[in-house]
């Protein structure tokens, strides 16, 4: 295998951590969903909470992207 091909399947790799983003915030989404039915009045804190847990969750795919991203057009 060449540089190359070898640098194409670390993309590919680093790629796949969006895989792991996609299911957290699948989790966390049901889980908010859940929190809020069962506690309604605390909707404002429990959102705030989500909404920062879906960031640094996301943030991960993100950085896999910028890794690709490198990798490719290095």
């Amino acid at each position: 295998m060449n540089e190359a091909s070898m640098a194409l399947i670390a993309a590919a790799i680093a790629v796949l951590s969006g895989i792991g983003a996609g299911v957290g915030i699948g989790i966390a989404t049901g889980m908010t969903a859940e929190s809020i039915a069962r506690q309604p009045e605390a909707s404002g804190k429990i959102q705030g909470i989500f909404f920062i847990g879906v960031a640094l969750a996301e943030s991960t795919a993100i950085y896999g992207l910028v890794v690709s991203l490198l990798l490719l057009f290095r």
